[in-house]
């Protein structure tokens, strides 16, 4: 399973240029979606109406199966979208991210203008030329992102409006073959196995911390 690191999604989300109107619509869109784990199909579907910066503020959308779902959003997200909003200017009806003309975007449009993003992006940061980035693939960079950060699986099935909890298990295998990976870094190839014995400062130092 395919997902950004930091670092990648740093990179990407600087992509787009923001002196430009579509740059500053991109940037709020991929933010977004990053951080909330949405589909693409719902991405494309929201309204001005559906994104509520008061207190809890959240993204109200129309999911799979037409079941509606609330997703939170965080302080700085909801930053990004109350300077977007303000730009968008849009009746409560009116597609949240429009094309020039303020008619919805299709699905080819956003992959396209994605994939654009992660050329530009991937000159600064070369790992992201090795991998085919998608809007499904800021989805699961979504839910990696909750995983790391403690959030239970169950939690993280609703909030991406999985049917099934165990769908949300692929994450978990993502995440256990990333630290494992890690932990392999940290032997040495072609040692042999023996007693390590420490050093007597490394040893005072693992004792005073």
């Amino acid at each position: 399973m395919t997902f950004l690191t930091e670092e990648e999604l740093d990179a990407l989300l600087s992509a787009p240029a923001r002196s430009t109107w579509t740059g500053r619509r991109d940037h709020a869109l991929h933010r977004l979606a990053a951080q909330t784990g949405l589909r693409a199909s719902e991405l494309i579907a929201l309204h001005c109406a559906d994104i509520h910066l008061g207190s809890g503020a959240h993204v109200s959308c129309m999911g799979k199966g037409r079941k509606q779902r609330i997703t939170p959003i965080t302080s700085n997200m909801a930053a990004v979208l109350r300077v977007w909003l303000a730009e968008r200017a849009g009746q409560p009806a009116d597609p949240l991210f429009p094309t020039q003309t303020g008619k919805m975007l299709s699905r080819d449009a956003l992959e396209r203008r994605l994939a654009k993003y992660v050329d530009i992006a991937a000159k600064g940061c070369p790992s992201l030329g090795r991998k085919r980035v998608t809007l499904h693939i800021l989805r699961h960079t979504a839910a990696m992102r909750l995983l790391r950060a403690g959030v239970d699986t169950s939690v993280i099935a609703l909030w991406l409006g999985h049917e099934q909890i165990e769908t949300t298990h692929i994450y978990l295998h993502a995440d256990l073959e990333l630290k494992e990976r890690t932990l392999a870094k940290t032997t040495p190839a072609n040692t042999a196995p023996g007693r390590y014995r420490p050093p007597d400062k490394l040893l005072a130092f693992l004792e005073a911390l």
